[in-house]
């Protein structure tokens, strides 16, 4: 029981560290994305505020939300290997 539940804590921090990392990368390609539209379209005004408000566009985005598959879909492999396991 106790190998079980530190196998789970394990994983649980795994996925926690690699979500963080998906999360910052996620962020900095959709950074340098907007910043080399900006200077591809020669655009003028305040660029820093152009990046920041498609940021926050992003953060609310369904993309980002995608990330947290990392979360579930561990978890539901591990659910769908025990019941095909045991009751199969």
């Amino acid at each position: 029981m106790f190998g079980a539940m530190r196998l789970f804590l394990i994983l649980l921090v795994i996925q926690t560290i690699a979500y963080f990392a998906l999360s910052l990368y996620s962020r900095s390609v959709r950074r340098q994305k907007l910043e080399t539209w900006w200077d591809e379209k020669g655009k003028s005004g305040n660029k820093d505020a152009f990046v920041e408000r498609g940021l926050h566009v992003y953060d609310n985005s369904f993309r980002r939300k995608l990330i947290l598959g990392v979360y579930v879909v561990p978890w539901v492999a591990i659910g769908a290997l025990i019941y095909i396991v045991n009751y199969m």
